[in-house]
């Protein structure tokens, strides 16, 4: 509850610091334009573009453009982080599993758990829109954090102890983190846009199919969860 609360309040604070930051940018470059126009008109040289204004990135209030696309970066970064924690802590587990009746079910929970997450963050940084090396470095960020956890687990194996107290308040300390940032990033960032779509609204089939859809994949992954 604390994680997920937490995540609402660097969610709103990451959105109005780019909004804002977006929107000041905009604003000088606008500022840039009509100072350029004035002075091009003062010499005689008026251009065409002079009569009309430039939208660079200006913050439009009916929830789309350049907006949006701050909001789907904003929700693309927390999902990461999200997924960056668990994925270390899935990832000790399994480095540190010494018994093969443990490793085998954790490898094809795991296999599973990563593939999902992974369709889910890749159509979140496909619609924010990064540029190339800001989209390679959060796949490189994804895809190397469970193997790094993976190593730490199995460099800590002789000192590590799964059952004790220490261990197990650390382990659930950032379980918790992790769920909570999670869960809240699928409900509210992800789930709710997509309920409330107007195609979704207008077609009671579609929406009882999208509800069942949603609640056989949540059984689904707790499944899976068992065995991780």
């Amino acid at each position: 509850m604390v994680s997920a609360i937490g995540t609402l309040m660097v969610d709103c604070l990451a959105t109005s610091y780019f909004t804002r930051f977006h929107l000041i940018k905009a604003q000088s470059e606008e500022s840039g334009d009509k100072e350029k126009a004035a002075v091009e008109a003062h010499e005689g040289h008026v251009h065409t573009h002079a009569t009309h204004g430039h939208s660079h990135g200006i913050v439009d209030s009916s929830g789309s453009g350049p907006s949006q696309l701050i909001r789907h970066r904003v929700i693309t970064q927390v999902l990461e982080l999200g997924i960056v924690v668990h994925s270390v802590i899935i990832g000790v587990s399994l480095g540190a599993s010494e018994s093969p009746k443990t490793i085998r079910p954790l490898v094809a929970a795991l296999s599973f758990h990563q593939f999902f997450e992974g369709m889910g963050l890749g159509g979140c940084i496909t619609q924010a829109k990064f540029k190339t090396k800001s989209t390679v470095i959060m796949a490189l960020f994804f895809s190397l954090t469970t193997p790094v956890g993976i190593a730490i687990g199995i460099g800590i194996t002789n000192v590590y102890n799964e059952s004790s107290p220490n261990s197990l308040i650390v382990e659930g300390i950032f379980n918790a983190a992790s769920a909570g940032i999670l869960i809240y990033m699928a409900l509210v960032d992800l789930l709710a846009a997509d309920f409330m779509h107007p195609k979704v609204q207008s077609n009671g089939a579609l929406q009882f199919g999208v509800n069942v859809s949603l609640l056989l994949g949540a059984g689904c992954m707790s499944l899976v969860a068992k065995w991780a």
